[in-house]
């Protein structure tokens, strides 16, 4: 598997001085509208008058500039016509020449200067548009939660339903704004969708229809950006190129195509053109929602999903990164080959171009798939476990951070040791490395939950996210995406529909505002650990397998007892070693007390999986 090249088009055969160097942003246009919509959106008009001045100042500017050019070549014309000896005849005809070119002079530079005065007012026209969405719609939700929330209900239960109304209400006037503008507005609503530890589910399955309504831009538009970026044209790098996507998503859609040098057929993934008009003025748009929900009520302090956006979306929209994370993981999991996963090579990166290893393979939820192909789906559930606990605790590991069904895919691989599957994973852009002090604690807490030790539990909250004991139980749910009821019971248990609705209801009943406080709070690094473990238990919950989230919780513990397992043995190192009699003690205790655990975890996990291949053994 080739790495990422630092020169562009290297690994293509292609010449790495044609590769076209990003120096200009592409986010010019609407830079100066962005930066002001959090402030001021009443200045619209006066943007306006200020572009138009600016642009009739440059249109003068050009024509003098053109009449003065025109002066100077047509001088000599005229002192021809004189020196030799025609009189007025020829002095008329070259006055009639010299009329004929300054008004086409004249009436080029006007015809320019109108094109780009007017793609500079479509611009505006459609940054006010965009704007007046949000702006509108942000200001009617806000309004009926704030009539919602001054109706004096009968009852509590009524209450808890006008509440829940209204949650719908705003739901769906989002949505229809989230579809019209696009962009990363789709992005937003995918990543809401996905938020079930922290929205009401009246919000995120409302949403749920984004992960499906994604925009495709036109092969003329791919086919100028590639020209823009790369300084050849398609047909130039491939021999083959499938104008139609086979996939789009929010920033990108993917084409299959045929390299020219090599043959190989490719899986090119290019974001949307249009993304480069309108990310600025975007991010800017939800910072001012966040802002405006915070301003009008406080308690539901939502900027810190703005600031994770800010951080996070220029990462995802540079694919040289994306490149360097493929690789990265991949090179990672060859020490694991046990794991039958497969992350599609990189053949080269450009910011907005991506070509890698064509892969293709089914959606792990596809149970007719799976079924048909008899391939376990409790073989790969306790997979993805494996994976994605091997991110999160392995040292130095890097964590797909978005691992939600439309980056997954399933292959069949009859010639498999272990499995008759792989796994395939796509799409890289968003990656993080935990701290190693950070990774300890978090596997600590862990055990601890499956312990159901509950002063433990309080204990390494504390050290991974500074959690109170007063915000203990709400941080739990939220970490483990259960009843906190349940947590002191018996957490690898399936959640119950009642569960999951007492949850929702809980959120609906003053529980929001708690958890919203309380996510602005914990470290960056936690929200995405939170968001991964919500993504991969939904994973795990559509597979619908026979036992449950038990295999999944064992394999966790199992990962988790090995960390702390390791933590042990580095105290020991940097004590003075075995050499000392009491660290051979500490090692011994350490040995046997992971050697404990991790038998009866392998022996339990390995029951279960016969159990599920066989259906008898007990």
């Amino acid at each position: 598997m080739r790495a990422v090249l630092r020169t562009p088009l290297r690994a293509s055969g292609l010449d790495p001085a044609t590769a076209i160097k990003h120096s200009n942003s592409p986010f010019s246009k609407s830079a100066a509208i962005a930066s002001s919509v959090p402030c001021r959106f009443a200045s619209s008009s006066v943007k306006a008058s200020t572009l138009i001045s600016r642009r009739c100042a440059q249109r003068q500017t050009l024509s003098s500039v053109s009449r003065n050019n025109y002066s100077t070549k047509t001088s000599p014309l005229f002192s021809a016509g004189e020196a030799s000896g025609n009189g007025g005849k020829q002095s008329g005809s070259n006055g009639s020449r010299r009329k004929v070119i300054k008004y086409a002079v004249v009436g080029g530079v006007v015809g320019v200067g109108a094109v780009v005065f007017s793609d500079d007012i479509q611009h505006l026209y459609r940054a006010t548009e965009r704007t007046g969405r949000v702006v509108g719609t942000l200001a009617v939700c806000i309004n009926d939660y704030r009539k919602t929330l001054k109706i004096e209900a009968a009852t509590p239960e009524e209450q808890t339903q006008n509440i829940k109304a209204c949650h719908k209400r705003c739901a769906e006037r989002t949505l229809r704004v989230l579809e019209k503008n696009g962009s990363i507005f789709i992005k937003l609503g995918q990543h809401l969708s996905s938020m079930g530890y922290l929205l009401p589910l009246e919000w995120t399955t409302t949403f749920i229809p984004l992960q499906d309504k994604c925009p495709v831009s036109s092969i003329e538009s791919i086919g100028e950006m590639f020209v823009a970026d790369t300084g050849h044209r398609i047909d130039e790098l491939f021999s083959d190129f499938e104008s139609e996507p086979i996939g789009a998503a929010s920033l990108a859609q993917v084409h299959i195509g045929t390299l020219k040098e090599t043959g190989q057929k490719v899986a090119v993934k290019v974001q949307h053109p249009a993304l480069a008009e309108w990310v600025p003025l975007d991010l800017a748009l939800t910072r001012f929602t966040f802002a405006m929900l915070k301003r009008f009520f406080p308690e539901y302090d939502l900027e810190w999903l703005s600031r994770e956006m800010d951080y996070s979306l220029p990462v995802e929209l540079d694919f040289r990164m994306e490149a360097e994370n493929a690789t990265r993981a991949a090179e990672y999991f060859k020490k694991h080959s046990d794991v039958p996963l497969v992350i599609p090579g990189v053949n080269w990166a450009q910011k907005r171009i991506l070509v890698m290893e064509f892969i293709s393979g089914r959606r792990p939820d596809d149970l007719e798939f799976l079924d048909s192909n008899n391939i376990d789906r409790d073989e790969v559930s306790a997979t993805l476990a494996h994976i994605f606990n091997e991110m999160i605790f392995g040292d130095n590991a890097p964590l797909h951070c978005d691992p939600h069904g439309g980056n997954i895919a399933i292959r069949k691989n009859p010639n498999g040791r272990r499995h008759n599957f792989e796994i395939i994973l796509y799409d890289h852009g968003l990656y993080r490395t935990i701290p190693r002090d950070l990774r300890r604690n978090y596997a600590k807490l862990w055990l601890a939950v499956i312990d159901a030790d509950v002063d433990r539990m309080r204990e390494y909250a504390r050290k991974v996210a500074g959690i109170t004991d007063e915000q203990f139980p709400l941080f739990a749910s939220a970490i483990t995406g259960r009843d906190y009821t349940v947590l002191t019971k018996n957490v690898a248990s399936t959640r119950t529909a009642d569960e999951k609705e007492h949850i929702s209801g809980a959120l609906g009943e003053g529980m929001l505002q708690q958890l919203v406080e309380l996510l602005g709070r914990v470290p960056r690094i936690i929200l995405l650990i939170l968001k991964t473990n919500d993504l991969t238990r939904s994973l795990d919950e559509n597979l619908h397998t026979r036992q449950g989230p038990v295999r999944t919780f064992l394999i966790l513990a199992r990962y988790a007892t090995r960390t702390v397992f390791e933590e042990q043995i580095e105290t020991i190192n940097e004590s003075g070693g075995l050499l000392r009699p009491l660290n051979f003690l500490r090692f011994l205790c350490a040995w046997t007390g992971f050697l404990r655990v991790e038998l009866k975890l392998s022996i339990y996990e390995t029951l279960l999986s016969l159990k599920s291949r066989f259906g008898s053994l007990k």
